[in-house]
């Protein structure tokens, strides 16, 4: 099981008035290492994965600690929980050596922006994902994360573009 591992530098504007940063940067940040993990790391040498576009459909963040100012960048640690046929859902921790700040989980749908609706998670797309499954902790029964239906595609309501 590996986590991408995503440095994210932090920005003077980040903070907001209360002198620590805003709970909007965090998701930012979150898509900073979601863009990093599913188009830098994603298979090459003329894939074509992700690149038909994704949509986020939903997104859960539990800020943990306030986040302060500093030049040293946390780190942000990305894996996939899980694979269906229409859908993924990733988890990041975002931290440091001395502190937890933040859990979070997206759900992402493959997207066809030439057809403008949902498709289906490529062959090659799953194998590169299952590099980095593994079993959600927040879950009941996250054994079975990685369970793959054969059935039909499922919509998501409501998707925003990434």
């Amino acid at each position: 099981m590996a986590r991408h591992i995503y440095p994210c530098p932090l920005r003077w504007s980040d903070m907001d008035a209360f002198g620590h940063v805003n709970n909007v940067t965090f998701l930012r940040y979150l898509e900073e290492a979601r863009v990093d993990f599913m188009w830098r790391l994603a298979p090459g040498n003329g894939s074509d994965a992700f690149t038909g576009g994704v949509v986020v459909a939903r997104h859960e963040i539990d800020y943990l600690k306030p986040l302060v100012h500093r030049h040293s960048p946390v780190t942000i640690e990305t894996w996939v929980t899980e694979i269906k046929a229409a859908y993924l859902t990733l988890r990041y921790e975002i931290k440091d050596e001395d502190a937890l700040y933040v859990r979070a989980a997206t759900r992402i749908v493959p997207y066809d922006l030439d057809q403008g609706r949902p498709r289906r998670v490529s062959p090659e797309e799953e194998k590169f994902l299952t590099e980095y499954l593994e079993p959600d902790p927040v879950k009941k029964g996250a054994g079975k994360a990685s369970a793959k239906p054969a059935g039909g595609a499922e919509r998501s309501e409501g998707a925003v573009a990434v």
